[in-house]
């Protein structure tokens, strides 16, 4: 099979198109043939060592994909060859990655998709939708599972409403019942988070954007679920309600956090700080349950009609790949592996 691998990290250059046995499953796992694999942010920082500099052995990168499950291992049922799936964490517990023609995975890390919802939506799914499903799910007055109305009465701010995360977390809440409020930086970004359905698109670079969050929802905002802390914190206070979330999953721009203690102890401030590899097997498994449902009532759409463009390559230009997610590109980067 054709594979993405590095030995070391580094920058893009690193990565490299080799040809690799095909791997058999072993017991609890299954094996797939990639369609769509995609890339976050996670995997170009750990490729370059940038969250955890070491000498690696030979990795397979991408903890996402979407795909048809080809044969399975020991204890997993034979019924489910030739299932469509989508895939999350597939880098972990010594699985291999998305970027090749095969994965191995274990079998709760491949959910079926269905078949009116295409690769790209599965490829897309992962870890924007499953760190947008932990933002929302850890409030103190909120629900811990999602579903039709779990939401209903919660005015929820998606910072940073045009990125993978931001895209994920308006469509979940929305397909929970939410009213959803999301900051931008510009008109085309404004576009983007208004056709993935946030009901009000504010701009942080124009006027008093806490104001008008404020008229938008008096009572203040129960969960925000935070791309950039340092940077937004003041605003994320002036518009918190007493006892609401601030979910942070990064720290865009990387600007330092300082807290003020009695503001947020007047507050009753919660903050979640989150990532996918430490979040726990039962907070991924029910984020991936919830996920599904709302992908099979057609709640998480992609593509530039929906607010998530897609930006392509083929498998061979996977370096590419890693290059415009680490660029900033606007949107969901995908590799394209198999037809």
């Amino acid at each position: 099979m054709k594979a993405i691998i590095y030995r070391g990290t580094g920058d893009a250059g690193v990565l490299q198109l080799v040809e690799r046995d095909l791997p058999e499953p072993g017991p609890g796992q299954v094996r797939v043939r990639v369609a769509v694999s995609g890339v976050n942010p996670t995997d170009w920082k750990t490729r370059s060592g940038a969250t955890n500099p070491q000498s690696v052995p030979e990795v397979i990168p991408h903890l996402d994909g979407a795909g048809v499950i080809d044969a399975v291992g020991d204890g997993v049922d034979r019924g489910r060859v030739g299932e469509r799936v989508w895939l999350f964490m597939a880098t972990q517990g010594g699985s291999t990655g998305t970027a090749a023609e095969y994965a191995l995975l274990d079998a709760g890390q491949a959910v079926a998709l269905p078949e009116k919802v295409g690769f790209d939506v599965g490829a897309s799914l992962g870890v924007p939708a499953l760190t947008a499903h932990r933002a929302l799910t850890v409030a103190e007055d909120g629900p811990r599972r999602l579903g039709p109305g779990a939401l209903e009465g919660k005015v929820v701010l998606a910072a940073g409403g045009a990125g993978a995360v931001g895209h994920a977390v308006i469509q979940l809440a929305r397909w929970a019942g939410a009213t959803v409020i999301t900051t931008i930086s510009g008109p085309e970004k404004a576009r983007l988070a208004a056709a993935a359905g946030a009901h009000h698109v504010i701009n942080y670079r124009e006027g008093d954007p806490a104001a008008q969050v404020r008229e938008l929802a008096p009572d203040g905002v129960d969960i925000i679920a935070e791309v950039a802390l340092g940077a937004n914190l003041a605003l994320d206070l002036a518009v918190l309600r007493t006892r609401g979330v601030i979910a942070t999953y990064a720290n865009d721009g990387g600007k330092p956090v300082s807290l003020d203690v009695r503001q947020n102890m007047t507050l009753n401030t919660r903050f979640q700080f989150l990532v996918l590899y430490t979040v726990g097997d039962d907070a991924l498994r029910a984020g991936a349950e919830d996920v599904a449902a709302a992908v099979a009532d057609g709640a998480l759409p992609v593509g530039e009609e929906h607010g998530l463009p897609l930006v392509r390559f083929p498998l061979e230009r996977t370096a590419d790949a890693h290059r415009a997610v680490e660029g900033g590109a606007v949107g969901k980067v995908l590799v394209d592996v198999s037809p």
